[in-house]
């Protein structure tokens, strides 16, 4: 997605002479759509994201909308009280890119793990979150909301080509996106995990059970009204993240359940664990943590054996 982020960006300020974009010493053949045709407004910051955050609230205040970009633990944990105590409390339109959400990263180990950035930007009431399924979503996403008030964080994955089906870069503000109907189960996955999940779903149906797949990429303000309608068609749903069990997408999930009365019983595959120092590809840590594709399918066969209320 980060291919599709840096030419849509640089194609929005080709028309807004405000729009900026600020780097913690990365993005080295994926920025180059953005740093060939704006020079003048590209900044490498170095590997100090602190510090780049506190420039790019200097430019908010100054009248520009500055993008800081960076992987996903550096783009929000490193900076957090910054991102807090200036592009939040003083409702400036700062832009946070966090790249590679869950175990993109996977074999640079568990520092590069961004398994906690929705929990800790999504309990922030002024910080909008955001998270694409694929790379034709992001460029939807951008658009629509490039320009809104107050900071933003986005959430996207490494790689351009994988794409959801039948999202067809689909976005809607105060909705999720059905990408797939049914009767017997709902998956509901949030970021980039959604390919793998859309596989597991097809082979979900496969084995004779209905099962439907919702993508949810606005985390905050999340769109309850949407999501408590759906839910309430499903008496069963599995939520899956590359994400800590606690904050992200099964959070917000129960506690639309909850909050609404719906009689729908939610199974979250996510990480329940830290990591620990086994490292490995994206593929191996999504089994190894119980959020692969294969893993979601046992899960469903389980939650159709489940009893549900009556």
């Amino acid at each position: 997605m980060r291919g599709a982020f840096a030419r849509k960006l640089a194609e929005l300020a080709e028309t807004d002479k405000r729009i900026c974009l600020l780097t913690g010493d990365l993005g080295f053949m994926a920025l180059e759509p953005f740093s060939d045709r704006h020079p003048d407004r590209f900044f490498n910051m170095g590997a100090a994201e602190q510090n780049m955050v506190g420039v790019a609230t200097g430019l908010a205040e100054a009248g520009f909308i500055p993008f800081v970009y960076s992987i996903v633990t550096f783009a929000t944990l490193r900076p957090y009280e910054f991102i807090r105590n200036g592009a939040i409390l003083n409702h400036l339109p700062i832009r946070v890119v966090g790249i590679g959400g869950g175990f993109e990263y996977g074999h640079n180990g568990a520092t590069h793990y961004g398994l906690e950035d929705v929990g800790i930007m999504r309990v922030q009431p002024g910080m909008t979150v955001l998270a694409p399924a694929d790379s034709m979503q992001t460029e939807s996403i951008l658009d629509t909301t490039w320009n809104l008030p107050g900071p933003i964080y986005y959430r996207l994955g490494k790689n351009d080509k994988p794409i959801v089906p039948n999202l067809n870069g689909r976005f809607e503000f105060d909705k999720a996106q059905m990408v797939r109907e049914g009767k017997d189960l709902l998956v509901v996955s949030m970021g980039a995990i959604a390919v793998e999940m859309a596989e597991a779903v097809d082979a979900i149906n496969d084995s004779g059970i209905s099962c439907g797949h919702l993508v949810v990429s606005t985390l905050n303000p999340a769109p309850t009204e949407d999501l408590a309608r759906v839910l309430n068609q499903y008496r069963r749903v599995i939520t899956v993240e590359a994400h800590y069990i606690s904050g992200g997408l099964g959070s917000l999930i129960c506690e639309v359940v909850a909050e609404n009365n719906l009689d729908t019983r939610v199974m979250r595959a996510a990480l329940k664990e830290s990591p620990d120092g086994l490292t490995g590809s994206q593929g191996y840590l999504h089994d190894k943590y119980g959020i692969s594709r294969d893993k979601v399918i046992a899960l469903a066969k389980e939650a159709l054996s489940a009893p549900v209320s009556k």
